[in-house]
């Protein structure tokens, strides 16, 4: 019956052959030696004991175990290789992820930033154009109203314009003829002191 070992190393593919059953003796491999001495007179010196056989070192067992043992150290060592290689290759992306990140996020943050200086500046903007707005309507207003009044007056002036020319030539008229009253007037008084001076 195979032992666990043996099952492994076999199922790795490794060849792990056959052991002999030892016979003999007590399944000792040792034969049984018998001397037979029927006409000898002399006694023969003691037999040696019995032999146990050799012993023989299980040099495929032990050597199918040992490598097998072997091929999953190396195994074992070639994927912590691996696994530690991975691991550093992981650390380094993410410590480059980590550094990416860390800039975007800086440079949205400037941008962010930017962008609320230019929001601000131009809600500041907005703001005094519409106060400027504001002032250059009450000013197109004060201009339409004076506009108003002055086309008022010009119509007025049309309207009015034949009727003051003739009331101006009736005034100049009348003006005239006062002065030439005035002018005999003062003719005769003239006249009239000088006469007076001679008496």
């Amino acid at each position: 019956e195979l032992t666990e070992e043996e099952r492994i190393y076999s199922a790795y593919g490794g060849d792990i052959g056959t052991t002999p059953a030892p016979g003999g003796i007590a399944n000792t491999g040792a034969m049984a030696l018998v001397a037979v001495a029927a006409h000898h007179k002399e006694i023969d010196a003691p037999a040696p004991p019995p032999s146990t056989g050799s012993f023989n070192k299980k040099k495929g067992q032990s050597s199918g175990v040992i490598g097998m043992m072997d091929m999953m150290i190396n195994d074992l060592k070639k994927q912590m290789q691996e696994a530690t290689f991975d691991e550093e290759n992981s650390q380094k992306d993410y410590e480059k992820l980590m550094a990416d990140a860390a800039k975007k996020r800086a440079a949205d943050s400037a941008s962010i930033s930017e962008k609320e200086g230019a929001l601000a500046e131009t809600q500041e903007e907005l703001h005094e154009a519409k106060d400027t707005s504001s002032a250059k309507m009450s000013e197109l207003e004060e201009t339409q109203e004076y506009l108003v009044d002055m086309h008022k007056t010009c119509d007025f002036l049309l309207e009015n314009y034949q009727k003051r020319k003739d009331a101006r030539a009736t005034e100049i008229d009348g003006l005239n003829k006062a002065k030439e009253i005035l002018s005999g007037a003062d003719f005769s008084l003239a006249q009239t002191s000088s006469f007076m001076k001679k008496k």
